[in-house]
């Protein structure tokens, strides 16, 4: 049995413990939000925090989650009408196009902005390696220094 908490909800999974996260938080939890994207932990659409750190989920085995704190992009924000102020930049600039990679682009940018509280555009992108097959790049970036700004704001925090 594995035991972990979920957007702050207790969770035990009595299945395989080699079974992908992803796939226990989308067919066993019913939380699809994290997308499956390549299955091998390249795309970046998959990713979660397990202890406040982004993670592919696609690649990690359930067993590893056991005791830890996982969050999904359900999770990040307070309530629906309050985002979280990554997922408000997003929803300014418009950055989704097809919005399938979206919920790991957000995912990867709040942790990367807890360590890069004022980044450049060097810093975005050696950091945010998540694929877009929209190729919102430019949207994104742009998001990501509005966020800055509203986290530095104190703005949804």
């Amino acid at each position: 049995m594995t035991s972990f908490k979920i957007n702050t909800e207790s969770v035990d999974f009595d299945g395989d413990p080699g079974t992908p996260l992803l796939w226990v938080i989308r067919d066993h939890l019913n939380l699809t939000g994290t997308k499956y994207g390549c299955g091998i932990g390249q795309c970046g659409s998959c990713i979660v925090h397990v202890d406040g750190r982004a993670a592919v989920s696609c690649v990690m085995p359930v067993s590893g989650v056991d005791g830890r704190s996982i969050t999904t992009i359900e999770g990040l924000a307070a309530t629906q009408a309050e985002p979280h102020p990554v997922q408000q930049a997003w929803l300014e600039l418009d950055v989704p196009q097809c919005g399938f990679c979206q919920p790991g682009q957000i995912m990867a940018t709040v942790d990367f902005l807890k360590r890069h509280p004022r980044p450049t555009d060097e810093d975005i992108d050696k950091n945010i390696t998540n694929l877009c097959r929209c190729g919102t790049y430019v949207r994104i970036r742009k998001a990501i220094h509005r966020a800055a700004e509203l986290m530095a704001a104190g703005e949804g925090t």
